[in-house]
């Protein structure tokens, strides 16, 4: 989320040419879910702009931003950093994976069943959905996210998972105040975060499972 239209289009812009930039020094086919994560990123802050210009309200750019922000996210991310992990990881991997797939099914099935609708707040955007169990669900998302990088066996995912954690602990912070919406501009750090991680990956061949 960002400040206004202008600015997500901006930053959805700019983080997906850092998304080109990411795929494109990737040299191991398994790097390519976690490379390809300002792509989606990106693409999400565009969509914004959409929910901006609209007005908000129940629209199917709100659905868009939803699925992507919610499911999809829950289950990409985990995915991801299973796939570049180094082998002695990946087993304890599987479990921020499972969580993520559970929570991605309870947050899909609140979409499909239940309305979502973005309200606009000075310069912030919300979004309202009705959620079974919040708490569990937001548990289970950080789980899945900021977990799977803490868990990565990658000093520098490690490094990237605190971050986040971190970043996401202040843009909620400033969000809740409805001072500015700051999470476009944590999104641009996280994904030129993620290219310094692709620029620095040894070149080696893909290790198998």
């Amino acid at each position: 989320m960002c400040w206004s239209a202008t600015a997500d289009l901006a930053a959805g812009a700019g983080i997906a040419a850092v998304g080109v930039a990411c795929v494109t020094l990737t040299r191991r086919a398994r790097d390519l879910p976690l490379a390809a994560l300002p792509l989606l990123l990106g693409a999400h802050q565009i969509v914004e702009s959409v929910v901006w210009d609209s007005g908000g309200g129940t629209r199917p750019a709100t659905v868009a931003w939803a699925v992507i922000a919610l499911p999809l996210l829950a289950v990409w991310v985990p995915a991801g950093v299973l796939c570049a992990a180094p082998g002695h990881a990946r087993r304890r991997l599987m479990v921020p994976l499972a969580i993520g797939a559970a929570t991605a099914a309870a947050l899909a099935y609140a979409l499909a069943a239940r309305p979502v609708r973005a309200e606009i707040h000075g310069h912030t955007l919300g979004y309202v959905v009705d959620l079974s169990h919040p708490e569990l669900l937001v548990a289970g998302y950080l789980l899945a996210t900021v977990g799977s990088f803490l868990l990565s066996g990658d000093r520098r995912l490690l490094l990237f998972g605190a971050l986040v954690g971190a970043g996401a602990g202040i843009c909620w912070a400033l969000w809740e105040l409805e001072f500015v919406s700051t999470w476009c501009a944590f999104a641009a750090v996280c994904s030129v975060a993620l290219f310094g991680w692709v620029r620095r990956r040894p070149v080696l061949p893909d290790a198998g499972w």
